[in-house]
């Protein structure tokens, strides 16, 4: 079963757990997801099967919107509620502070990921370090932060939105606002509510093809060679540029490089989108639409 969809993840739940969910729902094995969110985290995680999981790196997934909520006073080395240590009764700030501070990290910004993130440092990952008592160093990256705004501020609570590119740590942000008031701070809610033009609806299948970050190509040639894997020339396209391409066949789509002169297969013969039938799988168990895994 190929299939493109949003599932609304659940709180206290990893991404990767919540796969073995879709799996018992959509009776099939192969399944993957993008765009890990925090086991404390909710909200749009895309999620696909078969042979559309090969799409992910191709998808237009940017940029990405979250509502978050900063809890002032309390520390967690995690800057979540996964590992709170500390919670301290601080004054109220006015309001004005903050929403200067939020809005003030609007455009480029280049700080530290959390030491409780997925990169990878010497090969391991760097949130596995730091619960292991490891020393965590990670380099500074940079975000592109392309609108935040104060959504409300109800002491010790302070409430924001942030549309952001791909990659960025919301963690962060809410440490940095933290750090700027000089207090402790840590987020006790993330949701995001999209990723590029994917949002939840209800798991509604989508047609993946037109997700694509990918300009499409036209081959004039023969459909059997190409469904088939066989070495082509690049005088069959129409476009000859370098470039990677969605070309469309009678029954598939591949996706093809071509690389001075050359044409290189990415990913060739993936079955095209079927509304109806996709919509029909669509509607397998919908009164358990909203059920945890467990």
């Amino acid at each position: 079963m190929n299939r493109l969809f949003v599932v609304n993840k659940p709180i206290f739940s990893t991404s990767n757990g919540y796969m073995g969910y879709v799996k018992r729902k959509y009776n099939t094995k192969k399944v993957g997801f993008s765009g890990t969110l925090d086991p404390f985290a909710t909200g749009c995680l895309i999620v696909a099967t078969g042979q559309y999981t090969k799409l992910f790196q191709y998808l237009n997934k940017t940029p990405k919107s979250y509502k978050a909520t900063l809890w002032l006073g309390a520390n967690s080395p995690s800057l979540d509620i996964e590992k709170i240590d500390r919670i301290q009764d601080i004054e109220p700030f006015e309001e004005n502070s903050i929403k200067e501070i939020v809005e003030g990290l609007k455009g480029v910004l280049e700080y530290y990921p959390p030491k409780f993130c997925a990169k990878k440092i010497n090969g391991q990952r760097a949130y596995a370090l730091a619960r292991a008592g490891e020393e965590v160093t990670l380099q500074t990256i940079t975000s592109t932060i392309y609108d935040i705004k104060l959504l409300n501020y109800t002491h010790p609570f302070v409430h924001f939105e942030a549309k952001v590119s791909e990659g960025t740590y919301i963690r962060s942000l809410g440490a940095i606002i933290a750090d700027t008031l000089g207090v402790d701070g840590t987020l006790s809610s993330l949701h995001r509510i999209h990723e590029g033009q994917f949002y939840y609806d209800n798991e509604k299948a989508l047609n993946p093809f037109t997700h694509l970050n990918l300009p499409n190509n036209t081959y004039t040639g023969d459909d059997d060679y190409i469904e088939l894997g066989k070495k082509i020339a690049i005088e069959y396209f129409e476009n000859k540029e370098n470039g990677i391409y969605l070309v469309e066949t009678q029954n598939f789509f591949s996706i093809i490089e071509l690389i001075e002169g050359e044409v290189k297969y990415r990913f060739n013969r993936i079955a095209k989108f079927e509304k109806n039938k996709e919509i029909n799988k669509g509607n397998v168990d919908e009164t358990n639409d909203h059920k945890s895994p467990c």
